[in-house]
């Protein structure tokens, strides 16, 4: 189990510098810690005032600790929710001047200035969006097809699905999946590399079983030495190979479960 460090976008600047300074050494100091994120409503009259600051903030703290990384909630906004200038830069703000490797939510990506350009880059950078069908749902009132999950997919920015807050939605990841493909016409394989890319974009230390949709040249055999040697030195790796047994043992049990058959 690892963590994200939460700083409160609510306060006044000087609380949420100090609380991201804190945060910053806390990921330096205490391995159960991978990363930094912002969190409270976004539409809050203090967040929007000083979402441009706060940003900066962590541009400022990143050249300090230059290996702490972020997962910033950005973009949870629609229009009539804040004034139509509130919605043209926060996704953009997140990536390029704070450094986020991971956006939280990325609903009002539409609205961003030069949204193509901006979907371009992310692809580029690969910065993977964490997608909260639900909490979208129920907070925004985003759901259906109106959600953008499909516009970051066609434009090969890597996404992954994400409860928000399981205690809050009261719901779970199966949840999420189910809305999905429910939605949308995804496939097994779709769903496979949705799964794969939680873990693929996630902040566990070591090297990654797969490279730009290709597993490693290590692991083409996953039985091999050199595979097992190259799990061996990477937590997430190993967490990558357990998912793929996984899909293995699920695959085999659907196809000799005649309750599942055609």
């Amino acid at each position: 189990m690892h963590y994200l460090y939460q700083t409160l976008r609510i306060v006044q600047p000087s609380a949420v510098f100090a609380q991201l300074y804190a945060g910053y050494e806390v990921v330096r100091a205490d391995p159960r810690f991978v990363g930094v994120n912002i969190v409270c409503p976004e539409d809050d009259a203090t967040s929007m005032r000083d979402y441009d600051q706060h940003m900066r903030m962590f541009e400022a703290l990143n050249a300090r600790y230059p290996d702490v990384r972020l997962s910033l909630h950005a973009g949870e906004l629609t229009p009539g929710l804040v004034p139509p200038e509130g919605l043209d830069h926060h996704i953009r703000g997140a990536v390029e001047v704070a450094n986020a490797r991971r956006i939280g939510h990325g609903v009002d990506i539409e609205w961003e200035r030069d949204p193509a350009g901006l979907l371009a880059e992310m692809a580029r950078k690969k910065v993977m969006v964490e997608i909260n069908l639900t909490s979208n749902d129920v907070i925004l009132n985003v759901k259906g097809k109106s959600h953008p999950l499909a516009l970051y997919r066609r434009a090969g920015v890597p996404v992954a699905l994400s409860t928000d807050d399981e205690g809050v939605s009261r719901g779970d990841l199966t949840q999420e999946y189910l809305r999905a493909v429910t939605t949308w016409p995804l496939s097994y394989q779709d769903i496979k590399e949705l799964s794969r890319n939680g873990l693929t974009y996630s902040f566990i230390p070591g090297e990654s079983l797969w490279a730009d949709g290709h597993v490693v040249p290590a692991c083409q055999d996953m039985t091999s030495k050199s595979c097992h040697d190259f799990v061996a030195r990477s937590e997430k790796a190993g967490l990558q190979i357990e998912l793929e047994n996984k899909f293995i043992q699920f695959e085999a049990m659907v196809v000799h479960n005649p309750l599942l058959a055609d």
